[in-house]
């Protein structure tokens, strides 16, 4: 989970000025009244009783979240083993829990959760959260320990931010219910254990115009 001290000293300081967290508004309300009122285009949650909207994402984590959802549909879509979804669409990971709005997950063929017209119900089998300067601690923390009970096989959390450009990914103990690392070959390769034969080298996630057809073909190729 990162350093969670340093991250809750920054919460802790900014819990008088919501807009350092990113966010716009948030009020309590039914998670009917939630998809009744949450505005098109940005990103909303309904967290604990209260429906949230944040600040819209930069370009630089938007480049990564655009890279991973060619890549993971281009993947999943050859070999049909299932769908690649994004925000604003929801993942509902416990039934009666939080309704978050993941950058990209990833539902697997045979996943026993419910699609509907607002939001996938049911543990994702791979949620990537890319981080900005105002999502550290709810990726690092809030979510990461929500797709965990939740049962989320795999957890990516990426952060493409200036001087950071760091890449960690979490899989599932079943046996414990708890998320371990994953280790990275020489580094850099990440190889999912959920989707079999996808792997990513983590230099990838930080360039500045990648190659997508590229990329996936070194992918492709090396199966």
């Amino acid at each position: 989970m990162g350093d969670v001290s340093a991250v809750a000293q920054m919460v802790e300081a900014a819990a008088e000025n919501p807009a350092r967290l990113g966010i716009v508004q948030s009020r309590p309300m039914t998670y009917e009244e939630f998809l009744a009122w949450a505005p098109e285009g940005g990103l909303t949650e309904w967290i604990d009783g209260e429906g949230v909207q944040y600040m819209p994402a930069t370009n630089v984590h938007q480049r990564v979240v655009n890279l991973l959802i060619v890549l993971l549909t281009l993947y999943l879509s050859l070999r049909r083993l299932g769908k690649v979804y994004s925000g604003p669409y929801a993942l509902r990971a416990k039934p009666d829990g939080n309704a978050r709005e993941p950058d990209v997950f990833v539902v697997t063929r045979d996943n026993p959760g419910q699609e509907s017209m607002k939001a996938f119900v049911g543990p994702a089998d791979v949620v990537v959260e890319v981080i900005s300067d105002d999502s550290v601690f709810r990726d690092r923390v809030t979510k990461f320990d929500e797709y965990e009970a939740a049962g989320v096989r795999e957890y990516w959390l990426i952060d493409p931010r200036p001087g950071r450009n760091r890449a960690e990914f979490y899989v599932l103990d079943t046996a414990v219910g708890r998320y371990r690392p994953a280790s990275l070959e020489a580094d850099r390769i990440f190889r999912s254990a959920v989707l079999p034969g996808f792997w990513l080298d983590v230099e990838w996630l930080w360039q500045e115009s990648p190659n997508v057809a590229e990329i996936y073909e070194t992918i492709r190729s090396s199966q």
